[in-house]
C-alpha cells in the first residue's frame, strides 16, 4: 500500500471520520446565536416542587397502581386498552385493586394521558414516567401537567351540545383559569360564566362568524350561548377531576378555587406565553412556519420554551397538523425544527407522526422521533435508520446548511456521513434521489478547499443533473 505524500492533495477515496450523525444539531449551528434567559420564579406562596409532586402523586395514585398491576399481568395492558365487553382483565384489576370496573376504565385513561403507559402499535408498555415515578419529581409533574392539558378527554362532554360549542369552550377555558389564578382565591361561578361568554364571543368575532339571514336551522343541540352554563359546569368538573381546582357550594353561591397544583400549572403556562411574547419575532402570535423561523437562532433550551408557549396557546391537534404541514415544505431546516417541536408535544403527536413514516421526505425524521419516544438515547436513535435513510437525512441536513449556514460548516458536515469513503458517499447520494442533491453537491464542491475532492463532487453533481451513471 502506498502512503500519501505530505504535500499531496486529499485523495478522492480518503477515509471519512466516522461519527454518529447529529443532523439537527448540525443544521441548527448554521444559524445559532446564543442567548440566555434567567429562570423565572413562581409566585410567592407556591409550594416547593417536592410538595407539588407529592400532590400530583396523590391525584394519580390509583392510575399508578393500575399501570403497575398491568405491567406484571401478562396481556392485561392490551385487554384494558381495547375496552371490549365483557372485560375480564378489567374485572381482575378491579378485584385486585379494590376498584369498580368503571374506576378501572377511568384510571386507565388517566394512566395513558399522563404517560404512565405508552401505546406502541397494538402493544401497550409501561411508560418511562412510571419507572421514574417514585424518584423523579420532574417526571411526576410533567405527567400531571399532561393530564391537566387533557382535562377535556377525562370528563365526557354533556349530551345534546354541538361539538363546535364544546370546542369553543375548550379554547376559552384558559381565560377562565387565568382569572382564577390572578384572583388568588375563590371566584363565583356566575363571574366565570360572564368571562366565558365574553371569550366565546371574541373567538367567534375572530373567525368573522356572521349569523345567516333567516331563521336558524334546527340542529337538535344547544347553540349560541344558551348552553354555556352547562358547558362551564362540565369544564369545572373536568378540571376538578384532574386536581386542578375545587368546587364549593359556598354560602354566597357556588365558587371555584385553584388548587396549589392548578395555580402552579396556570402560572407555568402564562410564563411560557409571556416569554414567547417577549421574543423578537413575537412567536406566540405567529404561524408554525414563522414561529420555527423565529426559534431557529435560539439554542435548544430557549427554543423548547418557545415551542411550549406556542403550543399552550393552541389546541394540540391543530398545532400538530400545522407543524407537519411545515415539515412537508421545502425548507429542510424547518423540517428538522418542526420535529423538534413535536418532541415537546410528546404522546398526543404519536399517531400523526407514525402516519408520516410512509412519506419519504419525513420518514427519517419520523423514525428518529419514534425511537426517542420509545426511550432510545438521542445519540443512539440513528441506529434505527437504514443506510439509505441515513443518507437521505445527510443530504437533507446539508440542504439546510447550504441554505442557512456557512461554507465551512458544510465542509465539516462531511464528517457526519455514515459512508467510509467519499466515493461511497457520492455513489449513495446519487442513488438516494433527494430533490436537493444537485444543489447540495454544487455547494459542497464550491466550498471544499481540496481541488481533487471538489472536482469529484462537481462531477457527481453533473451526473445527477444529466441523469448519467
Amino acid at each position: 500500500m502506498t502512503s500519501r505524500k505530505p504535500d499531496e492533495p486529499l485523495a478522492r477515496n480518503s477515509r471519512l471520520r466516522l461519527v454518529r450523525p447529529r443532523a439537527l444539531a448540525t443544521a441548527r449551528r448554521a444559524v445559532t446565536t446564543r442567548r440566555t434567559r434567567p429562570a423565572p420564579r413562581p409566585p410567592e406562596g407556591t409550594p416547593p416542587r417536592a410538595e407539588l409532586a407529592r400532590q400530583a402523586r396523590q391525584v394519580l395514585a390509583d392510575a399508578v397502581r393500575l399501570a403497575r398491576w398491568a405491567a406484571v399481568e401478562r396481556g392485561a395492558e392490551t385487554a384494558l386498552r381495547t375496552g371490549a365487553e365483557p372485560a375480564p382483565a378489567r374485572e381482575r384489576a378491579a378485584a385486585a385493586l379494590n376498584l369498580t370496573p368503571g374506576q378501572v376504565r377511568a384510571c386507565w385513561d388517566r394512566a395513558r394521558l399522563a404517560g404512565l403507559v405508552e401505546l406502541h402499535g397494538d402493544a401497550v408498555r409501561p411508560g418511562w414516567r412510571l419507572h421514574a415515578w417514585d424518584r423523579d419529581d420532574s417526571a411526576v409533574l410533567r405527567g400531571w401537567v399532561a393530564l391537566f392539558d387533557a382535562w377535556s378527554l377525562v370528563h365526557p362532554a354533556p349530551e345534546g351540545v354541538e361539538p363546535s360549542a364544546v370546542a369553543e369552550v375548550v379554547e376559552a377555558v384558559p381565560q377562565v383559569l387565568s382569572l382564577l389564578q390572578l384572583s388568588q382565591g375563590p371566584v363565583l361561578v356566575p363571574a366565570l360564566l360572564d368571562l366565558l361568554g365574553q371569550r366565546v364571543e371574541e373567538l367567534r368575532e375572530e373567525r368573522c362568524e356572521v349569523p345567516a339571514a333567516g331563521p336558524a336551522p334546527e340542529t337538535g343541540g344547544a347553540t349560541g350561548t344558551d348552553g354555556l352554563p352547562t358547558l362551564l359546569d362540565w369544564a369545572l368538573e373536568g378540571l376538578a377531576a384532574v386536581g386542578a381546582l375545587t368546587l364549593d357550594p359556598g354560602t354566597d353561591g357556588r365558587h371555584a378555587t385553584l388548587t396549589p397544583l392548578g395555580n402552579w400549572a396556570v402560572w407555568v403556562k402564562l410564563e411560557q406565553i409571556c416569554v414567547a411574547a417577549q421574543s423578537p419575532a413575537g412567536n406566540i402570535e405567529q404561524s408554525a412556519e414563522d414561529m420555527l423561523r423565529g426559534c431557529a437562532r435560539l439554542t435548544p433550551g430557549p427554543a423548547r420554551d418557545e415551542y411550549r408557549a406556542w403550543l399552550a396557546a393552541r389546541t394540540l391537534s391543530s398545532a400538530v397538523t400545522e407543524l407537519l404541514a411545515v415539515a412537508r415544505g421545502e425548507d429542510a431546516l424547518l423540517r428538522g425544527l418542526a420535529f423538534e417541536a413535536l418532541r415537546v408535544v410528546g404522546a398526543p403527536a404519536e399517531a400523526e407522526v407514525r402516519a408520516t413514516v410512509a412519506e419519504p421526505s419525513l420518514r427519517p425524521y419520523a423514525l428518529l422521533w419514534l425511537a426517542e419516544y420509545d426511550g432510545a438515547d438521542p445519540d443512539d436513535a440513528q441506529e434505527v435508520l437504514t443506510r439509505e435513510e441515513a443518507t437521505w437525512l445527510w443530504v437533507d441536513t446539508a440542504a439546510a446548511v447550504a441554505d442557512h449556514g456557512e461554507s465551512a460548516l458544510l465542509v465539516r458536515h462531511l464528517d457526519s456521513a455514515v459512508q467510509g469513503t467519499v466515493p461511497a458517499l457520492l455513489d449513495e447520494v446519487r442513488a438516494v434521489g433527494h430533490p436537493r442533491t444537485v444543489q447540495v453537491l454544487v455547494a459542497l464542491a464550491a466550498a471544499h478547499p481540496d481541488p481533487a475532492l471538489a472536482k469529484a463532487v462537481r462531477r457527481a453533481a453533473f451526473q445527477v443533473h444529466t441523469g448519467g451513471a
